[in-house]
């Protein structure tokens, strides 16, 4: 089914258990989404909070499985300076983790500013807090050094624009990958993500392929994302509301997106996201039938090549 893709295709636990919804899959158990992915066929996952935090039991778990961990979500406070070296600090700690599980990659995200993260916010906040110019110089200065921290492991920041973020927007990806080290800033590129901030997913994965080092799969319902920004919803009552489901299922176009990825010969990882509630959508279904679409896209691919 996926015999003709150039990437390492995986499943994230978003797919079981929410991160920023919390009641979504809250029951569900970290052998149950591991058995499911290993079920599908599937080689990699991300840490999940459902995981083992036991470094012994957390591999025991995947290798008998035959599941890489490939990455794991690192929120940083890099655009206030006073943060740094604390920051900075949390970050080499977690790219040992990630070392010592064999992942490659770390994905990355300023929260500063942002509702659903920010430590500074207060729940009575309605927007996200733009950066100005000292706050993205910040942001910039404190990237490049965990960028640094990463490829003393030989391992890649990867920056993960982020829907309910400051780096959302085609402008604002545009200007982090502007002001950042390439030899050491990459770029998470997410499909649903990038639409949702407002962006051409294939437009932007066109613009910006020499700096990914890593891709997540999302689709979007856009109904969904029309009604909640009619309300002016922010990001986590969107996916309570289920903007975000797997390729192949909501609006966006995945054709060109694998075809791109594939004609580019893209070798990396690649994981499978839903990011809905598991009791509306059952995660095992939703994901094979995604696979299933993205297998056949890739079979389209193989047979324009052969014409």
């Amino acid at each position: 089914m996926l015999s003709n893709l150039t990437f390492k295709l995986g499943a994230h636990p978003i797919n079981w258990v929410g991160e920023d919804v919390r009641e979504h899959g809250a029951d569900t158990t970290y052998e149950t989404i591991l058995n499911d992915i290993m079920k599908l066929g599937l080689t990699g996952t991300e840490m999940g909070r459902k995981y083992p935090t036991d470094e012994d039991v957390l591999k025991r778990a995947l290798d008998s499985r035959g599941i890489q961990l490939v990455s794991q979500w690192k929120s940083v406070l890099f655009s206030a300076p006073e943060y740094r070296e604390s920051e900075l600090a949390a970050y080499r700690a977690h790219v040992e983790f990630l070392s010592r599980m064999g992942s490659k990659v770390i994905s990355t995200a300023e929260v500063g500013g942002s509702l659903h993260f920010d430590p500074r916010r207060t729940p009575n906040e309605k927007e996200v807090l733009r950066l100005d110019e000292a706050g993205w110089q910040s942001l910039a200065e404190g990237l490049n050094a965990a960028g640094s921290i990463a490829a003393e492991y030989g391992m890649k920041l990867a920056y993960h624009h982020h829907g309910g973020t400051v780096v959302e927007s085609d402008e604002e990806i545009d200007r982090l990958m502007a002001m950042t080290d390439p030899s050491l800033v990459w770029l998470l590129y997410d499909t649903g993500h990038a639409h949702y901030g407002g962006s051409d997913p294939l437009a932007l994965l066109r613009k910006h392929y020499d700096r990914i080092a890593y891709v997540h799969l999302k689709d979007v319902r856009q109904q969904v994302l029309d009604e909640a920004r009619a309300e002016n919803a922010d990001f986590v009552t969107c996916i309570r509301k289920g903007v975000f489901t797997v390729p192949g299922d909501g609006c966006l176009d995945f054709q060109p997106i694998i075809t791109e990825l594939l004609s580019r010969g893209y070798d990396g990882w690649a994981m499978l996201e839903g990011e809905q509630d598991p009791a509306l959508h059952p995660p095992f279904d939703y994901a094979l039938r995604a696979l299933i679409h993205i297998g056949k896209l890739a079979a389209e691919v193989g047979k324009g090549a052969q014409a």
